[in-house]
């Protein structure tokens, strides 16, 4: 592991001279990290092969569900239980902490379907804000294939207690990943639309809006591009650093957009999460493995 620091405050993250430890491999594509606090373990998307994979340090890596529809993000509800993004059902579905009673939460806006929600978070008044761009149309290994009945990429906004669907902002071409600022006045969503080799094309950056009255989204603009290789998901710390994925390490960025520095990971990294016990170790998903690494800062406790 190479860490690149570029400001004081990334030097202070990292003074303990933490060590990336590659902890279990043998996915194809890794995604959708979330921390299991109940008993301490990792459940991630290995996307192409359509199953959830599950490690912790008490029993090392299993495969914790087959047959998941091509699952993507996934985060916890307030309730405990687990939020999936299908490519293959077109739809977000919730779960059990243990993955059973599989539950259809949306699926269609405006009577036309989804295109293939990606990541997903959740807000502190309890609505659901994901993503959904085409890749679980246009990636064979990633979906059923398909055709948008939408017409577009969104940001999307669930109010599960008026059953409203809204749409947010259509300003990143092809939204992936998103994650709120430890006080919820900012959005940040990840644009991966220069992905598949359209370089030419898409961006490779990371948005930032401002969240109006706790529901909508203003003054979108470019708060910083990531290279190599395209910003995938993203989270946020007590500090309000962005942690994203990119194509050759976790690039961490203040609100304003400055680099700060990056921890380098030997395979292109599909998503991170912080977990542990002090919610102070980075989980990152990358390729075929997953790796961590303990930080000097604390992942926003949300939910």
């Amino acid at each position: 592991m190479t860490l690149a620091i570029l400001d004081r405050r990334f030097a202070a993250l990292v003074a303990h001279d933490p060590v990336l430890e590659r902890l279990c491999t043998g996915a194809r594509w890794s995604e959708g990290a979330v921390w299991m606090h109940e008993d301490d373990s990792v459940l991630w998307s290995d996307i192409p092969n359509d199953r959830m994979l599950r490690w912790s340090s008490r029993d090392g890596m299993s495969v914790w569900q087959q047959g998941v529809e091509f699952t993507n993000g996934h985060t916890r509800d307030h309730d405990g239980t687990l939020l999936h993004c299908s490519h293959g059902l077109r739809a977000v579905y919730r779960t059990l902490a243990d993955g059973s009673e599989r539950t259809i939460v949306v699926d269609r806006w405006e009577g036309r379907r989804l295109n293939a929600p990606n990541d997903i978070v959740v807000k502190s008044d309890g609505t659901l804000w994901f993503t959904d761009p085409p890749y679980g149309l246009v990636i064979p290994e990633e979906g059923h294939g398909g055709e948008s009945e939408i017409g577009d990429c969104y940001v999307f906004r669930f109010d599960a207690r008026s059953g409203a669907l809204d749409v947010v902002t259509d300003l990143p071409i092809e939204p992936n990943g998103l994650a709120f600022s430890p006080d919820e006045r900012t959005l940040y969503v990840s644009d991966t639309s220069a992905a598949l080799g359209r370089e030419s094309s898409g961006n490779h950056c990371l948005f930032a809006f401002d969240v109006v009255d706790g529901r909508r989204l203003a003054n979108g603009r470019k708060l910083t591009d990531v290279s190599p290789g395209v910003p995938d998901g993203i989270r946020v710390d007590e500090r309000g650093f962005i942690y994203s994925s990119s194509e050759d390490s976790v690039q961490v960025f203040d609100a304003g957009g400055a680099l700060l520095g990056r921890i380098g990971v030997p395979e292109k990294v599909g998503n991170v999460t912080f977990g542990g016990a002090e919610r102070d170790t980075l989980f990152i998903v990358a390729s075929t493995s997953l790796y961590r690494i303990r930080l000097a800062t604390r992942g926003v406790q949300r939910p």
